[in-house]
């Protein structure tokens, strides 16, 4: 009887400094995963950032439904362009989760888009995106 207790005492603090250490690692892969998302949205904004002489243009532009290619999540983006010239767009897009968690952020350029013509381009994940994620048009620049 001893032993049995002894062996079932061990066993439940093994599984307990398991289950912390399940935890702790989990919490660490919570705050990479955290890390590369922040800087995968920081090098897309400093993207936009370079666009010299950009107009904001983000109601000339939207993200169609998402789907997968690959390990990809992908979006058709569509640009309108109401000026009475060809126009460049670079737009960022940003995918979110059904709870509209961030997810991953990409920079598209669609160039020489034809006055009152709509013209596309194609929002590809940085990397796989679980669950059923959608993409908005965060920013969108006219130049």
């Amino acid at each position: 009887m001893r032993r049995t207790t002894a062996t079932t005492l061990a066993l439940a603090a093994t599984t307990s400094l398991a289950l912390t250490g399940c935890d702790t690692v989990a919490d660490k892969a919570g705050e990479v995963v955290g890390s590369a998302t922040a800087a995968v949205a920081s090098a897309a904004q400093d993207r936009m950032n370079e666009v010299k002489d950009g107009v904001n243009a983000t109601g000339d532009v939207t993200a169609g439904p998402t789907s997968t290619d690959g390990d990809r999540t992908v979006a058709e983006i569509t640009a309108t362009n109401p000026k009475g010239q060809n126009a460049d767009y670079t737009v960022l897009v940003t995918f979110r989760d059904g709870e509209g968690n961030f997810l991953d952020s990409v920079v598209v350029n669609i160039d020489a888009v034809p006055p009152g013509t709509p013209k596309t381009g194609t929002a590809r994940s940085n990397r796989t995106l679980s669950g059923d994620p959608t993409a908005e048009i965060s920013q969108a620049l006219r130049h």
